[in-house]
């Protein structure tokens, strides 16, 4: 992409947030306000990957880079920083992280060049807080979602050691957390304590993931389009028989899925 695409794009930014010609939508956001529109492009170009569709993917990745446009223009116009500033910051932090490409480092496989990538980041927030958090948690967004953040808390707790050593305790682990969850829903209930219980199997979920080097979001995404899939197919049938799924009984509906579940089997 040439320099002069770029320069097009700022020039549109800077003309939507112009305080006398602009669009009043654009001018009225805020940090605040545009931050989730950022979350929601990023899933877009996770969607458009998984579907496979280069072209929506295209599109969705100009939406995105629209969202850092946006942030870096009202930065600049707050005297933070501008959209060149991002750009010098992430080339020199690519270059200062990746020393075996742009410099004399030489690591002896994927494993060690990941301890070093840690060690250096953990440098990163070292200097950038000298008198701060000193924990190997230190730095892991609050505004993560919770199962990345959960990713994120056992893979810096991994980085020091602290780590189950394969699958199997993880798979113990998780099915002592299910008994102790089961054995809450066996009592009174007590929302706090279901609420933890279940956060414990969840996060051990995580971790399962990361043991099987799974992305635990792309699992839950392959299984939410196919109980999707799923059950609009039980719909159909209902429909074909001319009835409404809503009026059939639970069994009746477990029939449809077990039958939509086969279809696909055969397909």
């Amino acid at each position: 992409m040439a320099d002069a695409d770029i320069d097009k794009l700022l020039r549109i930014m800077a003309q939507l947030r112009d305080r006398e010609r602009g669009c009043p939508w654009d001018i009225g956001q805020d940090f605040d306000s545009i931050a989730p529109y950022t979350i929601e492009e990023a899933y877009e170009v996770a969607d458009a990957i998984q579907r496979l569709d280069f072209a929506d993917l295209r599109d969705e990745l100009g939406d995105l880079l629209f969202q850092v446009v946006f942030h870096a223009r009202m930065a600049e116009e707050a005297g933070h920083f501008d959209f060149a500033g991002v750009v010098a910051a992430i080339s020199d932090k690519l270059t200062r992280r990746h020393p075996h490409v742009f410099g004399n480092a030489h690591y002896a496989d994927a494993e060690e060049q990941t301890r070093a990538w840690e060690a250096l980041k953990a440098q990163e927030r070292a200097s950038k807080h000298p008198e701060g958090d000193a924990s190997a948690l230190a730095g892991i967004a609050r505004g993560l979602p919770e199962w990345r953040r959960a990713l994120k808390l056992q893979q810096r707790a991994a980085g020091v050691g602290f780590d189950w050593p394969g699958p199997q305790p993880v798979l113990d682990k998780l099915a002592e957390e299910v008994d102790e969850l089961r054995a809450e829903f066996a009592q009174p209930a007590d929302r706090d304590r279901l609420e933890d219980e279940l956060g414990d199997v969840l996060f051990v979920v995580v971790n399962l993931a990361r043991h099987a080097m799974v992305d635990p979001a792309q699992a839950l995404r392959r299984a939410n389009a196919k109980f999707e899939r799923r059950f609009r197919r039980m719909e159909t049938l209902s429909a074909e028989a001319g009835e409404d799924l809503s009026g059939k009984s639970l069994a009746e509906q477990d029939a449809l899925w077990d039958r939509a579940k086969a279809e696909e089997r055969r397909g």
